[in-house]
């Protein structure tokens, strides 16, 4: 199999060659036999222990085989390449989805195929526990009807199908469990549709950038048909997992959903790609991160486990990497038990794809609930009711009672040719934009926009309903920064006038605006474009447009933001006249945990972005993502990335993670920076 090489063009590719290095089966027997756990009196390193691995005679897969999984024309080109000449097959790599051939590449392709069935086989008839298959070229990157990403067959899709034909009695239901780094779109689209296999893939995502570069990764895509359900997608958002992250995947999604399915044979797509030290992965999973992997799986299926080599560039990683999948498999414990915790993006991830997979599996319901989110869909005669639309009711009745507020129209003139907003208008806007009663007599003016407040709830663990009693709902920021600031002002003596403008964006999710009953202009229900990205950015807009530059009184303006709705402060000062900007907004005062950043990209006055930096600062959780240019082993982001660059304004890492945390340990230094900006004001400090 080490004949499959990519033809050398170059001095440099001597020097430098191809990551999907024939030397990787090599380096992973190399360590086997040194260890002991093969027999080969060239390599091994140690006294002969016994015969806890035998070598299992290996073949071609025939064309029979192959056609199980792809098409007629796939198999003729791989077969093609046989004949080919050197300019051809150089052509044929040149314009290949990440893939190379040679001559032998037909041969090892087939080899590499029909050497998992055998392994497969071993196992199913009971000729061994378990096996471990270590072949290339790897082929989970491989279409039905297309080679990519390395890979010329899928082999592991042709092993399952091939085992499902000829064991029918004996291997009804297979898993397939993918850790390789990378996606293995080719054996998720094998059996896309097909109830028998269950694929599980945990891979780097990144929202669908990274190879294979499609959203077929992602944790919506369930499966097809009778196959719905069946694809198990775990797509981590960031480089630098580790084995944390895997352990905390496994024990929350993998086994459960495994056990509930009750396969006959597991077979696991082992690239080592997520091993710590592959410049490609860039994770940072151990040897003894994939033993205790290994070792969670040996208690399905009663053992009955095969592993194939994919991916895994770096040699010594793989090596390590295999020979401690191997230990466990001959039956030692792992290394080491995995003491760190996940990061918590990795957590997020993990609730994502339980909520996706609820809908399928027992296990991945809190408990054993009466309803999921998506029956909501199936209340034709009732009105849905998102929790924020009282929450705001409430926000604008305290405003209302306690403060005086009163409520600045937002009209919407229903103008195709020049619309105002472009998004559909949530319902109640007569709660969105509140105000001091005297606010076009007030001298200075704090514009206050956020997302709904967040919800603490707790959840019944039997139906997994929220229990509205032991639920709270956290403070509304604008009295909090309104009574500070009065405070502060009365003790240094300030006469002019401060008036306040609140306003609310909500955020609701796709699914839930899909559900809130919006109707057109003739009274009809449709779907809903509600952005409120886009709707947030709209809304200040109109309320700069019509009510800020007509307050007669107005010298000083200062913005403060709270989560995703900040955006539109950012958005405002590169559509409208940058001197008009800079004469009025003193100051920007933001407050978010993980939100992405917006940077300010001004339309003509370049100077914007130094006005914008120094008048403003952007208080973050300490893992928001601005931080994370490079981050450690165990992703807490501690090591010294890129600062932020100073279109995002002057952004300040917080100690804490959370919206709430970082309000409340940024406030005080926040409404600080608002008193510098609108008075000479002698207790501050610099901020």
């Amino acid at each position: 199999m080490r004949y499959h090489a990519k033809i050398f063009t170059s001095y440099f590719e001597y020097i430098d060659p191809h990551p999907e290095d024939p030397r990787r089966i090599y380096r992973i027997y190399k360590k086997l036999a040194e260890a002991g756990l093969v027999l080969d009196k060239s390599l091994s390193g140690t006294d002969d222990i016994g015969p806890l691995m035998e070598k299992i005679p290996i073949r071609e897969a025939t064309a029979d085989e192959i056609l199980e999984v792809h098409t007629e024309e796939h198999l003729k080109f791989i077969a093609s390449t046989e004949a080919m000449s050197r300019d051809q097959l150089l052509e044929e790599t040149e314009k290949g989805d990440s893939i190379y051939v040679n001559n032998d590449s037909f041969l090892l392709a087939k080899l590499s195929c029909g050497g998992l069935i055998e392994a497969c086989k071993a196992v199913v008839e009971g000729r061994v526990k378990n096996s471990l298959a270590i072949v290339r070229p790897p082929g989970h990157h491989a279409e039905p009807d297309a080679p990519g990403g390395f890979c010329l067959f899928s082999n592991v899709a042709v092993a399952a199908k091939n085992i499902l034909k000829s064991y029918p009695d004996s291997v009804r239901r297979i898993v397939i469990l993918d850790w390789d780094i990378h996606h293995g779109n080719g054996t998720q689209r094998a059996f896309y549709d097909d109830p028998r296999v269950l694929y599980i893939s945990l891979h780097r995502y990144e929202n669908g950038k990274f190879y294979p570069g499609t959203k077929y990764g992602g944790h919506e895509m369930v499966g097809d048909g009778k196959g719905e359900g069946f694809s198990v997608n775990i797509p981590w958002q960031n480089s630098g997992v580790g084995d944390a992250d895997y352990v905390y995947a496994f024990r929350k999604i993998v086994i459960p959903i495994i056990s509930e399915f009750d396969p006959d044979l597991v077979i696991v797509s082992a690239g080592f790609d997520a091993a710590d030290g592959d410049l490609i992965g860039q994770c940072h999973v151990t040897p003894a991160g994939y033993g205790q992997l290994t070792h969670m799986l040996k208690a399905i299926a009663r053992g009955k486990l095969t592993v194939i080599l994919e991916g895994g560039y770096n040699l010594d990683s793989i090596s390590k990497s295999a020979l401690a999948v191997a230990k466990v498999l001959i039956g030692e414990p792992p290394e080491a038990t995995i003491t760190t915790q996940p990061r918590l993006d990795a957590i997020e991830t993990v609730s994502e794809v339980m909520k996706t997979q609820s809908k399928y599996w027992k296990c991945m319901k809190p408990s054993n609930p009466a309803h999921v989110f998506e029956d909501i869909f199936d209340l034709p005669g009732s009105r849905i009711l998102s929790f924020a639309e009282p929450i705001r009711a409430y926000q604008a009745q305290e405003l209302f009672s306690k403060y005086g507020f009163i409520n600045l129209p937002v009209i919407d003139l229903k103008d195709d040719r020049y619309p105002v907003f472009s998004t559909d208008l949530p319902s109640h806007l007569d709660d969105l934009v509140l105000a001091s009663p005297d606010i076009n007599e007030c001298s200075t003016v704090v514009v206050c926009i956020h997302d709904p407040p967040e919800v603490w709830a707790n959840i019944n663990p039997v139906n997994g309903y929220i229990e509205s009693s032991t639920s709270v709902v956290l403070e509304h920021p604008l009295p909090k920064v309104m009574n500070k600031i009065l405070d502060e002002l009365s003790n240094e003596n300030v006469t002019d006038k401060v008036g306040y403008i609140d306003i609310n964006v909500p955020s609701y999710t796709e699914a839930v605006a899909a559900s809130l009953n919006f109707k057109d202009p003739t009274g009809q229900k449709k779907p809903s474009n509600y952005n409120p990205t886009i709707f947030a950015q709209e809304l200040l807009l109109w309320v700069w447009d019509n009510y800020l530059t007509y307050f007669p009184s107005l010298k000083k303006l200062v913005f403060v933001g709270f989560g995703d709705a900040y955006q539109s402060i950012v958005h405002l000062y590169a559509k409208r006249p940058s001197q008009e900007i800079k004469d009025l907004v003193q100051g920007t005062i933001v407050f978010v945990s993980r939100s992405t950043l917006k940077s300010l990209v001004p339309v003509m006055d370049e100077s914007m972005v130094d006005w914008y930096y120094q008048n403003s600062v952007i208080f973050t959780s300490h893992m928001n993502p601005c931080w994370s240019g490079t981050t450690g082993p165990r992703g807490d982001m501690e090591e010294v990335g890129k600062r932020p660059r100073r279109k995002f304004g002057r952004v300040l890492k917080s100690s804490v993670d959370g919206l709430w945390d970082v309000i409340q340990e940024k406030f005080d230094e926040g409404v600080d920076f608002i008193l510098d900006s609108i008075v000479e004001y002698s207790g501050s400090e610099s901020s």
